[in-house]
């Protein structure tokens, strides 16, 4: 059965789709985690890519919500079987997150080193809490209230406090300001040679988004800002720290988070991750994106302190609780399937077959489906999908990648209606309309059809209605 899509094009209504330009699938020279490269080693790191020239936020939350991330306009979505590093979507839900007490030291000594050793007894003896208030602020840390409290225009002034602290959601555009903050973290915190780094890469990485911004309406009717935001944090006039977000409909999405050398000792990624929950949890996002996950890249452990979290199955692409069973799986495995049964559920559904079976001829040994380990990929299976990847000359429809259409249900889909732009016509135009497009078939890899097909795969073919292929020769910056 074919798939029909029909799309309408006019004019006025371009401004609805999110343009996409399909780079294809392909595997990268070196590794960012484990700084391996592809000569000499079968490491594999593949991964699909496609530049943004404008995406809505809704879109790109649907995206996200399906392993894409991006790294200023290039989006791109991994493929966690063909992997050094697999690279697995988390969040984090604001509402039940509880602070552990790490967490909470963090930010009661960032406090107290803003507002310094003698405010608080000339601000208890000004401003005097309540009973109630002081037992309440005993017994619940409020991470709302506790991450306002040193900030300018909350803390009650008289007394003066130590320092002026002031944090600002701003556009990501770039400053001199911005950058001297970047070049300082890059070549201090990450020991990047000096010469690597460049307004320009700053420009492309951090402030180059393709999301549009503006604002949408919560369930409590306020409105909340979506695109993509830099987090500002000031102390004394001085900038000393910028969260670079991503404000989707529906989450608080992290991008990256750089910081001046000269507060490393305050803890400042701890500090920006608490906030940046506190945004989700106040403003009415609700969840917290993090970034990926790699399991093998100790310096990516941070990001599982956060509790409680849920890692995105690359199959399903349904969400499953990041907990101790889950993590002993990412222990054991290198690619782990959390849509498959799980050993204590094999093992109920082992027994519950047996019970159902009881006074039956058995069949020969593993011939039961349920008796194989299907949580994870053998060595000897990804080997033999590596071998059938080369062999394939990384066609994104021939990859065994997870949580994408194979080539046989791309080929039943019927993509007339997709919406183009190109050069050649200021109008949008239907896929249908193409010279070529009844001569090419999805199938033949290298065609414009095949990576037109590609993209919508990676995509998901549930989202063509919302996306604009677009050929438009891309204007250097």
């Amino acid at each position: 059965m074919r798939m029909e899509v029909n799309v309408h094009v006019e004019e006025d209504a371009a401004e609805r789709y999110s343009y996409l330009f399909p780079i294809g699938y392909s595997n990268s020279s070196e590794c960012g985690y484990c700084h391996r490269t592809r000569s000499g080693q079968s490491a594999k790191r593949f991964s699909y890519y496609a530049i943004a020239t404008s995406l809505t936020p809704t879109f790109y939350q649907k995206l996200v919500d399906r392993c894409w991330r991006r790294s200023g306009t290039l989006l791109y979505r991994p493929n966690q079987k063909h992997s050094c590093c697999p690279h697995y979507t988390l969040r984090l839900d604001s509402a039940a997150f509880k602070p552990s007490k790490a967490q909470r030291q963090a930010i009661n000594r960032f406090n107290r080193h803003i507002i310094g050793p003698t405010y608080p007894r000339e601000a208890a003896r000004r401003h005097p809490r309540t009973r109630a208030e002081a037992r309440r602020r005993h017994n619940v840390f409020d991470l709302v209230e506790r991450i306002h409290e040193p900030e300018t225009g909350v803390i009650k002034t008289p007394p003066v406090p130590d320092h002026v602290f002031k944090v600002t959601l701003e556009p990501d555009t770039f400053t001199e300001e911005k950058y001297a903050v970047f070049e300082n973290y890059q070549r201090i915190v990450h020991r990047e040679p000096p010469d690597k780094i460049t307004r320009d890469g700053f420009r492309r990485f951090l402030c180059d988004s393709p999301l549009e911004r503006g604002s949408v309406a919560g369930s409590d009717g306020r409105r909340r800002p979506v695109g993509s935001f830099h987090q500002c944090y000031r102390i004394d006039g001085r900038l000393v720290a910028v969260g670079v977000l991503d404000l989707l409909p529906d989450c608080v999405s992290a991008v990256y988070f750089l910081y001046h050398e000269s507060i490393h000792w305050l803890n400042p990624g701890k500090l920006g991750a608490l906030r940046e929950i506190a945004l989700a949890q106040e403003a009415g996002y609700r969840w917290w994106y993090p970034g990926y996950y790699v399991h093998g890249c100790a310096k990516m452990r941070y990001k599982i302190e956060y509790k409680p979290q849920q890692v995105l199955d690359p199959e399903d692409l349904a969400w499953y609780p990041l907990d101790a069973e889950a993590l002993a799986l990412f222990d054991k495995s290198h690619y782990v399937c959390l849509s498959k049964p799980r050993p204590h559920q094999q093992q109920q559904q082992e027994k519950q077959q047996q019970h159902e079976t009881s006074g039956q001829a058995a069949g020969p040994p593993g011939s039961s489906p349920n008796s194989q380990d299907t949580t994870r990929t053998t060595d000897n299976d990804e080997e033999a999908q590596e071998e059938e990847e080369d062999e394939e000359d990384a066609f994104l429809l021939a990859s065994n990648m997870p949580g994408i259409p194979t080539l046989a249900e791309m080929e039943a889909l019927n993509m007339d209606g997709l919406v183009l732009r190109s050069d050649f016509s200021d109008n949008l135009i239907l896929a249908s309309q193409l010279v070529i497009w009844d001569t090419e078939r999805v199938g033949q890899f290298g065609t414009l059809k095949s990576r037109i097909a590609e993209l919508v795969a990676a995509v998901g073919p549930d989202l063509m209605g919302e996306i604009c292929v677009d050929f438009r020769k891309r204007r250097a910056h």
